[in-house]
């Protein structure tokens, strides 16, 4: 399996993924026109053809034996320019009072645009058939050679919406109890009214006043800040890579949002640049074991490649790559490329 930018052609793989990512991904909306607009901007912004803040990089996984797109994912430049970025704050209130010996600190919500000019890590899809063999490790750390190859293209801070928690039904306990309230439609409606863009009915609608926490329901306070079951692993994932939780969630589900420096992320502070050469006994990786991989980009903008290989294929300052690996990669003798292990080192390795 390889990383490659998107390309025209991909557009009926997008919609396919949007048709199956389900409710609360708001990034991937089953809206063909839509999907449409998100890969012209991502050719466009391959083509540097937007501004540098304006830019989506949109990723594909390839199935070297079909040509078939297994997931995407994405980054943004920075958020909240063209529409208006919300999260929740989650913050705290203290009501104390000596003369009946009552100090009480409650939770809050405080509707917030704090994140707008980040840069954002997104839509991460995987097809379920696909979700084996270290893919989803390569989907995403896909994007971290890309971040450290081109610093310079984003902001300092980059974060991650994770998806909130909703039940078998899709039906979400925080929108249940506080978003119904105000906008008098079925959670799945408001989600698919974000991803098309449309959120001029948020500033319209949602309340300016901070929500004190205890006026939801059990189900609702008990998932601030939770992610869905079916999230869990990429948050694993963000998490063993320098993100963590920064107190923002989202308003429609409650879900968190994790956020790291760029440069203090684990893949692109420790990854490094090394010569290939193409040989026949180039070991080829184990996919079914969690160790002893490595992600290899080659360093180009318009034409960027990631695909995964053994981590003993790295000798000195040599990386040795068998002549698939190569092609995938589309890199040649004497080029250069960047590496990084797939996983953190486990304190035991140190």
């Amino acid at each position: 399996m390889y990383i490659r930018p998107v390309i025209p052609a991909d557009i009926d793989y997008l919609c396919t993924m949007a048709k199956n990512s389900g409710v609360g991904v708001t990034t991937l909306p089953d809206n063909r026109q839509k999907m449409q607009a998100k890969l012209d901007k991502a050719v466009a912004s391959f083509n540097k053809e937007l501004p540098e803040k304006d830019r989506l990089y949109l990723f594909a996984m390839i199935d070297p034996a079909t040509k078939d797109i297994a997931g995407i994912c994405a980054l943004e430049a920075s958020i909240g320019h063209d529409d208006i970025w919300y999260n929740y704050h989650v913050g705290k209130t203290v009501h104390s009072s000596k003369d009946i010996g009552v100090h009480k600190i409650t939770q809050t919500l405080y509707l917030s645009n704090d994140l707008t000019g980040s840069s954002e890590i997104c839509t991460l899809f995987l097809m379920p058939d696909y979700r084996k063999n270290q893919n989803g490790q390569l989907l995403s750390k896909s994007r971290y050679l890309f971040l450290a190859e081109f610093q310079e293209l984003f902001g300092r801070t980059i974060i991650a919406e994770m998806r909130g928690y909703s039940d078998e039904q899709g039906q979400s306990p925080f929108w249940e109890s506080l978003g119904r309230h105000f906008f008098q439609m079925e959670f799945s409606d408001a989600d698919y009214l974000t991803g098309l863009g449309n959120k001029a009915f948020i500033a319209e609608l949602m309340p300016k006043f901070p929500i004190y926490a205890p006026m939801l329901s059990p189900e609702a306070q008990r998932v601030i800040g939770q992610v869905h079951p079916d999230t869990e692993p990429a948050l694993a994932m963000l998490r063993a890579e320098g993100f963590d939780f920064n107190g923002y969630v989202d308003i429609f589900d409650g879900g968190p949002t994790v956020s790291a420096r760029i440069a203090d992320i684990r893949a692109v502070k420790d990854s490094r640049t090394i010569d290939v050469e193409i040989r026949t006994d180039a070991p080829e990786p184990d996919l079914t074991r969690k160790d002893g991989l490595t992600l290899v980009s080659n360093r180009r903008f318009e034409d960027y490649r990631v695909v995964l290989v053994n981590s003993t294929a790295l000798q000195d300052s040599t990386l040795h790559l068998s002549a698939a690996q190569a092609e995938h990669l589309n890199v040649d003798n004497g080029d250069s490329v960047r590496a990084v292990a797939l996983r953190p080192r486990r304190s035991s390795d140190a």
